[in-house]
């Protein structure tokens, strides 16, 4: 008997109802975009990257250090892993982390997506070896995205639109066969974009109206800051600024200034994230 393929998401009916009707009146993702922006202090992470790297975690980053951080905001804050299909509010079952890598640093080489599955209880060590592995997969070989594009590029417009369509309107009932969604850049938690080896500021990334995905977060360059203290001392500060696009519908501006909150905590003490968290938090019925 073949295994039962999990569902995306469980819809959500507890919502005050404003929620619901926001939905009908902002139909699109673009028509319910919010945008945000901050900064990390990065000082006490730069250390801690260090560590990981002599305790024989080669390749170990600031970015294993947001996504670590990402997976532990989304234990804790189940309703930024919310999405929006068919005009309903789900609540979604896993967290899967999309993210674009150049197979080469060269300027026309080829892009490709990756998508990253954690377990919300997932420590650093824990989503630097996912992360890894799943990088390496996609160098090494063209994904299921890659192959179904490939095949797509060759059909004439007028298939292509057509298409489109089938796929727009199966995924507003639900009904999108789950291999395709799983393989899917346009489905998940999250969109994570890293500007830092391009030494540019992170964009505001639009988000797409096909698909579910409701954040996208980016971050930039790393810089130092030199501030005077209250004593009179100039102490030396290393920031990252990141930017978040997000739909307001999944959840309300409150939800989502504990949750930055709270990442930032994660990032300016990432020490936390070597142990699994207390509990998981389960998102409302």
């Amino acid at each position: 008997m073949s295994k039962k393929v999990k569902k995306e998401g469980r819809r959500i009916r507890s919502l005050d109802p404003m929620h619901y009707v926001g939905i009908y009146l902002m139909q699109q993702r673009n028509d319910s975009t919010n945008y945000f922006s901050g900064t990390f202090d990065i000082g006490t992470a730069e250390d801690y990257i260090k560590e990981k790297r002599e305790q024989g975690m080669k390749d170990f980053s600031i970015m294993h250090v947001f996504l670590a951080a990402l997976v532990r905001m989304y234990s804790q804050h189940p309703e930024m892993n919310r999405f929006i299909r068919g005009l309903r509010i789900y609540a979604r079952n896993d967290i899967e982390i999309a993210m674009t890598i150049k197979k080469e640093m060269k300027l026309n080489a080829d892009d490709t997506v990756i998508k990253l599955n954690y377990e919300p209880d997932a420590t650093a060590e824990e989503v630097y070896n996912i992360t890894c592995a799943t990088i390496d997969e996609a160098l090494n070989e063209d994904s299921d995205f890659d192959d179904v594009v490939k095949t797509l590029c060759k059909l004439p417009r007028f298939v292509m639109r057509f298409i489109a369509w089938g796929l727009r309107t199966l995924d507003f009932y639900g009904i999108m066969p789950r291999d395709l969604v799983k393989v899917s850049p346009f489905h998940g938690s999250m969109v994570v974009t890293s500007l830092a080896s391009l030494g540019i500021p992170p964009v505001y990334h639009h988000l797409y109206n096909f698909g579910n995905i409701p954040v996208f977060f980016a971050f930039g360059k790393r810089y130092n800051k030199y501030e005077l203290t209250k004593d009179g001392t100039v102490e030396k500060h290393t920031y990252m600024d990141y930017t978040v696009t997000c739909d307001e519908r999944i959840a309300d501006g409150h939800a989502y200034s504990v949750s930055l909150r709270y990442l930032n905590s994660l990032i300016r003490n990432p020490y936390l994230l070597d142990t699994p968290p207390e509990t998981v938090v389960e998102d409302i019925p």
